[in-house]
């Protein structure tokens, strides 16, 4: 009888109550501030249609929908889209759904993939499919936008260890590069004092990798941004790596 397929991280990680205790100190104004300067560049028609890929909780689909804009919000995690549906109403949608798939619910002016929510995937041509996806669910000449760490930053300044005490846990993170992935273990007891183990794992992606995959899936690379504030790229210093496709 053949063996059941490995259990990937992303699928039990994002839906614990520990992965939101330990990020739960993001800086969503950031972001936001972030948002508004894409929108001001992107300046997506009043009314527009935005996908939110990879939408976690919801909050920036929100700010997205605050904006003036008819968002959908997709995302693997059931726990996260349970809790993201309390914000829902007539231009606001959340869908549990895996990137892998093709997207049901069509065509989009911009998808946005944002805060390093790609290349999860053990399969390096999964990351390909996911792109041909988003591609097909954007009308003719729509934008994707997808911000990621810029990998070779990241590996250069990588924290091997690091403690971090949120409540009454303390989580123990230790991070490496491991077959071109970089690899974050998490280690902490949990409230019943249980030990317990999660792993992250996100391919280092080379700003040559994704032109590769972006040429595969049929999208046009307009411009690279390296920072929140939508600063050129420099790849030995830019924090980020922000490509605006057109289809």
């Amino acid at each position: 009888m053949p063996s059941a397929p490995p259990t990937e991280w992303f699928s039990t990680w994002f839906d614990s109550p520990y992965y939101h205790r330990l990020y739960r100190e993001r800086n969503h104004e950031e972001a936001r501030a972030f948002l508004g300067q894409l929108l001001r560049h992107v300046r997506p028609r009043p009314g527009a249609r935005l996908l939110d890929l990879a939408c976690g909780k919801g909050r920036h689909a929100l700010y997205l929908s605050e904006q003036g804009y008819d968002v959908t919000g997709v995302d693997l995690s059931a726990e996260s889209i349970r809790y993201a549906r309390q914000f829902a109403h007539e231009h606001l949608h959340f869908y549990e759904h895996d990137m892998r798939e093709p997207l049901p619910t069509g065509s989009f002016d911009l998808v946005l993939n944002l805060f390093t929510s790609f290349g999860y995937f053990e399969q390096e041509t999964d990351n390909v499919v996911a792109l041909r996806n988003a591609a097909a669910a954007l009308r003719p000449g729509g934008k994707l936008i997808i911000d990621f760490m810029n990998t070779r930053l990241t590996l250069r300044e990588l924290v091997a260890h690091e403690t971090k005490q949120i409540d009454h846990t303390t989580f123990q993170l230790y991070r490496h590069f491991q077959n071109g992935f970089i690899v974050k273990e998490i280690r902490f007891r949990d409230d019943e004092q249980q030990e317990q183990y999660f792993e992250e794992r996100v391919r280092a992606l080379s700003q040559e990798q994704f032109e590769e995959y972006f040429q595969i899936a049929g999208l046009r690379l307009m411009t690279v941004w390296g920072d929140y504030q939508l600063g050129p790229f420099e790849p030995e210093s830019s924090p980020r790596m922000i490509f605006v496709l057109k289809k």
